[in-house]
């Protein structure tokens, strides 16, 4: 049973297109088909690694609290940077934090070897960060969604 509509070709018959000029033959057609098919599949194997590699170092970033250009001063609990011994305000932590400790911060957790109140000041400061600021990057970074 043949339908006008779709005429049978072996497979390694070659086809006219439309205006007439042959085009490859079918089989070099699926060959064609199934190669570009392969070839994604090896883009995307590829790519899953490296935003793997991306994720892992957004979370080894470092924030430092206070930046540099700010080195020295207190950190307010409202997150601005005070006068060193300011009444009220909390000491620079010691080292910088790391992207995994402040995500985890964000998220509700606390900031390694602070207090609650430490922690809030703290993380106020890091959510104040702007461009420009030492480890607003990092920052910025761990607010975009990963897919």
């Amino acid at each position: 049973m043949t339908d006008p509509d779709r005429p049978d070709y072996p497979i390694d018959e070659a086809v006219e297109a439309a205006d007439g000029q042959p085009v490859a033959p079918v089989s070099q057609t699926r060959r064609r088909v199934l190669a570009l098919g392969a070839a994604g599949a090896g883009a995307v194997l590829s790519i899953r690694p490296a935003l793997a590699q991306t994720a892992g170092s957004v979370l080894t970033c470092q924030i430092p609290v206070p930046d540099s250009g700010r080195a020295g001063s207190f950190i307010a609990p409202d997150g601005s940077t005070v006068p060193a011994g300011t009444k009220g305000a909390f000491a620079p932590p010691g080292r910088p934090f790391q992207g995994e400790d402040v995500k985890r911060a964000m998220a509700g957790g606390r900031l390694p070897g602070t207090t609650y109140e430490s922690n809030r000041a703290y993380v106020n400061y890091i959510r104040r960060l702007q461009r420009g600021q030492g480890g607003f990057t990092c920052f910025a970074s761990l607010q975009m969604p990963r897919g």
